[in-house]
């Protein structure tokens, strides 16, 4: 996997285990730590969206590294 695969998914495990948080419990841990909508939150919440993108966009790609090995 190329690193940057691997940053992108760690990032979407993170925003999945926060949206789950809210979901289940009504607790939004990135706000939590840096705040209600402060410049770090939106940061975050805008790292988990790229990512997101990175991985619709990159899909195939990885399917075929992931084979090629």
């Amino acid at each position: 996997m190329k690193t940057l695969d691997v940053i992108a998914v760690v990032i979407l495990i993170i925003g999945g285990l926060n949206w789950g948080l809210i979901g289940f419990f009504n607790f939004n841990l990135a706000t939590m730590i840096f705040g209600e909508m402060s410049a770090l939150t939106r940061l975050i919440y805008c790292l988990v969206g790229l990512s997101a993108l990175y991985q619709i966009f990159q899909w195939k790609a990885i399917q075929k590294r992931g084979k090629s090995k």
